[in-house]
């Protein structure tokens, strides 16, 4: 999502709310509780679970297995409800032509530098640089060349954009920021 006027432009950045990251959290957090509950229920010998009886788990080493899982799970599960409720790597990035200045913002985790603030001026962008790599495992993302700093991405590695929606994006940038496109 961005806005956009003649001197301004800004693009929102989504951060960990995304449907995909509930859903995982959901299924990891019902997963591992099952996984601990038959665990405990072969040490206690009885069936928390009715989906089978407990007399066919042991609890050593196959009951104590799957409450390791599961309490593993609830852990990366809780990891990653916090990362929804505090919306890690949601912001903008801001554009201003009229000022001569790029602002980029994002949250982070909670605590002294939880708020990420860079900020540049519009003459030291040198490019606006695509990144595709093909295959098994697709990656196109889009950077900022700044002199002197180096490369700042501007989208997510996740965030799976066709080969034609990343170029129209830089595209659209360079034409805006007015600097050239650089291909790797």
């Amino acid at each position: 999502m961005s806005w956009q006027s003649e001197s301004i432009w800004i693009e929102f950045i989504a951060g960990s709310r995304k449907t995909s990251n509930f859903c995982w959290a959901f299924i990891l957090f019902i997963g591992s509780l099952g996984f601990l509950l038959v665990g405990t229920s072969s040490y206690l010998g009885r069936n928390l679970i009715s989906l089978f009886p407990s007399q066919q788990i042991l609890f050593f080493p196959q009951g104590i297995v799957m409450s390791f899982y599961g309490i593993a799970g609830l852990f990366i599960s809780s990891y990653l409800w916090c990362t929804i409720l505090w919306n890690v790597g949601s912001g903008y990035d801001r554009f201003d032509r009229k000022e001569g200045i790029v602002c980029i913002f994002r949250w982070g985790f909670p605590g002294k530098n939880r708020r990420i603030f860079l900020r540049f001026l519009m003459k030291d962008i040198q490019s606006i640089r695509i990144e595709v790599k093909e295959g098994i495992y697709a990656r196109r993302i889009l950077y900022m060349e700044i002199r002197g700093q180096g490369a700042i991405p501007l989208t997510r590695t996740d965030e799976n954009l066709t080969r034609r929606e990343i170029e129209q994006k830089a595209a659209e940038l360079a034409y805006f920021l007015r600097v050239p496109i650089e291909v790797f």
